[in-house]
């Protein structure tokens, strides 16, 4: 029995990889995580762009600015229940088609890690996935990082604290999941001199799809910023002539 987390791409349904799509038509099953089980989600709409099935929706608090709360832990373990049934009815395979990339900010972790605790024996692998920071970095035309230079991901969830420390330390910033954080990281990219080179995007590949400046206001949950290297001058110019690591 085999569990295995597809990564499906920030929403734009050619951004799945031929390997990924190959997956989620041979699984036994196909589920999705959505906050509400009467909801499609972005994952789903992705998932039936190639797949003629019905996937399973798994509810998932997605939003995690309440940390491992009372009802997000019971989602996860809800879910994990249902895919361990599944599993132990005869399901080979089960596919969980996730937004991104499966190990990185993805649900898939947390279900894969409880699956586990129930079926000791079950096989847990991944399929990467595009990125909501590579894909805003080809839609606005944005370089992340070139010969020596170094990139920092991380959630707006952390704190501000945490992304000011990033821009310290790494040549180009990406932060995710946005939302009500906007505002302030606006105020402090224009203080620290690097709000013009900035990027923000949001709904990536979909009809609603916002690339351009930071917003003045608060920006969907699932929304990403880029903050690009500073002083390149030239090509090549990050490059160390040496070769040294």
């Amino acid at each position: 029995m085999r569990l295995i987390g597809v990564g499906v791409g920030p929403g734009d349904p050619e951004l799945v990889t031929v390997k990924g799509v190959r997956v989620l038509r041979e699984a036994s099953l196909v589920v999705v995580p959505v906050m509400d089980a009467h909801e499609r989600g972005r994952a789903e709409a992705t998932v039936r762009a190639h797949v003629d099935r019905e996937p399973l929706r798994l509810v998932f608090a997605l939003d995690d600015r309440g940390g491992a709360t009372a009802e997000r832990l019971s989602a996860w373990e809800a879910a994990a229940d249902r895919v361990a049934q599944e599993l132990r009815d005869g399901a080979e395979s089960v596919a969980f088609a996730t937004i991104g990339d499966p190990n990185i900010y993805s649900t898939f972790t947390y279900l894969a890690d409880a699956v586990r605790e129930r079926l000791p024996q079950v096989q847990v692998s991944t399929v990467p996935g595009i990125t909501a920071m590579q894909d805003l970095a080809a839609r606005s035309g944005t370089v992340l990082c070139e010969g020596t230079e170094s990139l920092a991901l991380l959630p707006l969830t952390a704190g501000l604290e945490v992304f000011e420390q990033a821009l310290t330390h790494f040549d180009t910033v990406v932060a995710y999941k946005g939302g009500r954080h906007m505002p302030r990281v606006r105020t402090l990219l224009q203080q620290l001199g690097r709000l013009d080179d900035a990027v923000y995007g949001a709904a990536l590949g979909l009809p609603d799809e916002q690339v351009g400046p930071l917003p003045e206001d608060a920006s969907p949950y699932l929304s990403t910023v880029i903050v690009p290297a500073r002083d390149r001058v030239s090509r090549g110019s990050k490059i160390n002539p040496r070769g040294d690591l």
